[in-house]
């Protein structure tokens, strides 16, 4: 039974929206539904991201806002995972007084015993890992929403140790799930009325690697891929260095794989990588992105950049510049070096000031933005299959995302949501493109 109210917020990546709607199905059988409006909810829940600096620090000033739902003998209980979880522990508790519970990127399956104490005024910490084989029962199901889209979770954590990166600190070493029990999620899903999955990990290209009895990713695709009901599969985020040449061939003999790939370069220079320790070289990483390429005509890449990373000189950022051209992303996530606490790089002296990494950004970032429009208004006038999920932004639209992952607005009946239709591109925009359904 339904009584009680929890207002969630997530922060960072996929990951934690995946984490985020376990949770919700995880506490709904002890009575308590999701809710938009924070100020009737019984819990309030953060699901928090360390990786970049800032979203840290949006964390802790969402915390200290949150001290409102205290005052005046309110007894809303709040609580706070994930990886600024993770990373601070009980010290949280100590931070903030009103918070009532902290749990880790490995204590979800506690949370129905964390919540019940706190129902009855206990505090409580949990952020222990569990980096064997027996984290792999700890997955709690999702009982899907009406979606036509989800994301499947199909490795956790990370082996790699870049050296810039708090994830394997946070998020525990590499393991991969049972390709039984992912298969069984997705037709789960299937049986539901899903028509896409979203295969997540830190690094799903090493999924298997570690586990004998397991494929590897690229004969996990082509696993999924027979589940017939599933007509749209992606995956992310990969690490350049452990893309297979079989992973790349799926692009070219799974029809079903979007043409659409992450693909974090983080820089275009050599010396940068390799104070990084990210494994690959400039022309390594490009080889990969020519292969991708010529296997799939047409597919879009999307990537990551830091700028400002400890001894990146003036030609290092020359280097990425013209990697982004070569490249040509889609869309590009740009970020400005922040030390993260515990990582190796957070021992390297910073030469550049927080003025001259913001200069970067800039022309960074206004390349991009040109290559986004060039890109963009390649597709106007021409046609591209759409997996209508909704409404669209204004009255009498419909909205949905091509094959390339750009979201598609136009005008079209609600009966369409959940059908693949044609539509001719008229217009681009940065983030979105404007079409015509193809009669």
């Amino acid at each position: 039974m339904i009584d009680k109210l929890i207002y969630m917020e997530t922060f960072g990546c996929q990951m934690n929206v995946n984490d985020s709607e376990r949770i919700v199905t995880m506490l709904s059988d002890l009575g308590y539904a999701p809710t938009n409006d924070p100020s009737v909810a019984d819990m309030i829940m953060l699901n928090t991201c360390s990786v970049r600096g800032g979203a840290e620090e949006k964390v802790y000033k969402r915390l200290q806002n949150l001290r409102i739902y205290k005052r005046d003998g309110k007894s809303q209980i709040i609580a706070v995972g994930g990886c600024v979880a993770q990373q601070e522990g009980e010290e949280l508790l100590n931070k903030f007084p009103y918070l009532d519970l902290v749990f880790g990127t490995h204590n979800l399956h506690l949370l129905p015993d964390m919540v019940r104490g706190a129902e009855q005024g206990q505090r409580r910490s949990e952020t222990s890992f569990i980096d064997n084989d027996q984290r792999l029962d700890l997955f709690p199901s999702i009982r899907a929403k009406s979606s036509l889209s989800r994301f499947v979770t199909v490795m956790q954590g990370c082996d790699n140790f870049c050296s810039y990166c708090i994830v394997p600190y946070v998020r525990g070493r590499e393991i991969s799930r049972r390709s039984a029990d992912i298969l069984a999620e997705i037709r789960q899903l299937a049986d539901e009325g899903v028509r896409e999955v979203v295969l997540l990990g830190q690094n799903v290209n090493s999924y298997g690697l570690k586990a004998e009895s397991e494929p590897s990713f690229a004969e996990l695709i082509r696993q999924v891929a027979q589940v017939s009901e599933i007509e749209r599969i992606r995956f992310t985020t990969s690490h350049p260095k452990d893309m297979s040449d079989d992973l790349i061939a799926c692009f070219g003999d799974v029809p079903k794989l979007c043409g659409q790939i992450h693909l974090p370069a983080q820089s275009g220079s050599d010396e940068v990588l390799k104070r990084m320790k990210r494994g690959y070289s400039r022309e390594s990483y490009l080889d990969k992105v020519r292969k991708l390429k010529a296997a799939r005509p047409g597919i879009v890449i999307t990537g990551d950049i830091i700028v400002g990373f400890p001894g990146e000189s003036d030609d290092d950022f020359e280097q990425t510049l013209s990697l982004v051209e070569e490249v040509r992303y889609i869309d590009l996530f740009t970020f400005v070096y922040s030390p993260r606490p515990g990582t190796k790089a957070a021992e390297l002296s910073e030469e550049l000031t927080r003025n001259q990494k913001l200069a970067r950004l800039d022309r960074l970032m206004t390349l991009q933005k040109r290559i986004n429009l060039e890109i963009c208004r390649e597709y106007v006038g021409g046609l591209q299959t759409v997996l209508v999920e909704g409404k669209g932004k204004l009255t009498g639209q419909v909205s949905g995302k091509a094959d390339n992952g750009r979201i598609v607005n136009f005008s079209g009946d609600t009966s369409l949501i959940g059908s693949f239709v044609q539509v001719r591109i008229a217009k681009a925009y940065p983030n979105s493109l404007l079409g015509e359904l193809e009669k």
